[in-house]
């Protein structure tokens, strides 16, 4: 879900990144356009963020180049806070007269919100846009759901491996090449500065456990022809459940302390000087330059399992979609194409850290950025994606898989006993959704 360039921002702004918050609209009736008019206002809802105006500035200039080619058109534009969306949005989808012709959102909430009725399939001007034959395969992926494609990615989000320089200078180690190694590596400098999480990790940081968890050839849920069944019990996840949970304790990142963080502690306490390492976003950036390690930390791809492999990651992100209420089609989508366009994910870019969607102007903003390498090389290596179903939002919501990771580390449970039962969670959200 949505990745926000600023980690300083509010929980609520950030944990949309990856950091779902999915409630998404009841099924409505017939909320489906009339008509096509082809002149009038566009209303479109995009997202505020923590220091918005280079977001406006950016947003204002793709309108202003949309307004001068569609004489008679005019663009109103409304941040909403990120807080209160799932209501705002639920509220559009069900009072079609009132609702905006384009939404920002969530890439998580794609198969929710297309349940709902709420996003127009635009597959076909997708097809027949030429900058779209660069978006990145996860990227687009994000978007679509049962092979139809309901809106275009905006920017895209993924996490690596921030380290202190520092400490791996003092203690004579270099950055960690396998999965093995990053675990023996957090331990060892732990032993030897015990001030220190080794590697900052959170029970409740589910966008960092998932690599462990592919890493190891496991899966969240296996698709059956458009229909899911948890898989987060399998051998082979249980083997990337065990190596994540092996980092909780007393010799790296305590239980008491560790099972209950999420994504915005785990990098906290790396910016402030309290952890050796922390899976972090090329979002959190701007936080770990405003902390205490400024000057003295670098980033690498987050390992996998073989010694020199990259762990796929989750590939996190916001999209803009056009309403199937809208009675502006033609015009909203030639607007969602001024908005993710590359002139446009560019300046966003460089305005707010948002990681572009094309693999062309994605490879040039990492020459112009040295730290955006690292996540580019994790996008390259082949990131993944949560199930595209409507169950997944229930699933996230109602925290199925920290809560496994925590009955596990807590040793209420062992790894086996708490997969089976969150896979039990699962499939009852995967079948209620249908």
């Amino acid at each position: 879900m949505k990745l926000s360039a600023r980690i300083a921002a509010p929980a609520t702004a950030l944990v949309l990144a990856g950091l779902t918050v999915t409630a998404c609209a009841p099924q409505t009736s017939d909320n489906g356009a009339k008509g096509d008019e082809k002149s009038g206002t566009l209303r479109v809802w995009l997202f505020q963020e923590v220091g918005n105006k280079p977001k406006e500035q950016v947003a204002d200039a793709a309108v202003a180049d949309f307004e001068k080619a569609h004489k008679g058109a005019k663009v109103e534009v409304e941040y909403i806070p990120v807080d209160t969306r799932a209501q705002r949005i639920k509220a559009a989808f069900n009072d079609p007269k009132s609702a905006p012709d384009l939404i920002e959102y969530g890439n998580t909430d794609t198969a929710g919100y297309v349940k709902d009725g709420g996003l127009a399939d635009i597959g076909a001007e997708f097809a027949a846009w030429d900058e779209a034959r660069d978006t990145d395969p996860t990227a687009k992926q994000s978007v679509t759901v049962g092979g139809k494609i309901y809106g275009a990615p905006f920017f895209v989000g993924v996490r690596a491996l921030y380290y202190r320089t520092d400490i791996f200078k003092d203690l004579g180690i270099e950055a960690p090449k396998s999965q093995a190694e990053l675990i023996s590596t957090a331990k060892k400098i732990h032993k030897k500065k015990p001030d220190l999480y080794g590697l900052a990790v959170g029970g409740a940081y589910t966008y960092s456990a998932m690599p462990f968890i592919w890493a190891h050839g496991g899966e969240l849920a296996d698709d059956n022809g458009g229909t899911y069944e948890a898989a987060i019990n399998s051998d082979k996840a249980r083997k990337g459940i065990e190596a994540y949970t092996s980092l909780f304790g007393d010799d790296n990142c305590p239980a008491a302390k560790c099972a209950s963080m999420g994504g915005n502690a785990t990098v906290t306490a790396f910016a402030s000087g309290k952890a050796a390492m922390a899976i972090g976003g090329d979002f959190s950036h701007a936080a770990v330059e405003a902390g205490s390690v400024k000057g003295a930390y670098a980033v690498v791809p987050l390992p996998g399992v073989a010694e020199g492999s990259i762990a796929p990651a989750f590939a996190g992100g916001n999209n803009i979609g056009v309403l199937r209420s809208s009675a502006h089609r033609t015009l909203a989508v030639d607007l969602m194409k001024s908005l993710t366009g590359k002139e446009t994910q560019t300046k966003m870019f460089d305005a707010m850290g948002f990681l572009p969607t094309y693999t062309d102007v994605r490879a040039t903003v990492a020459k112009k950025e040295p730290f955006v390498e690292p996540f580019v090389s994790h996008l390259g290596a082949g990131a993944k994606f949560v199930p595209a179903s409507p169950g997944w939002g229930r699933i996230d919501s109602s925290l199925i898989l920290p809560t496994m990771f925590q009955e596990i580390v807590s040793g209420r449970k062992d790894v086996a006993k708490a997969s089976d039962d969150a896979a039990k969670k699962m499939d009852a959200a995967f079948a209620d959704a249908g």
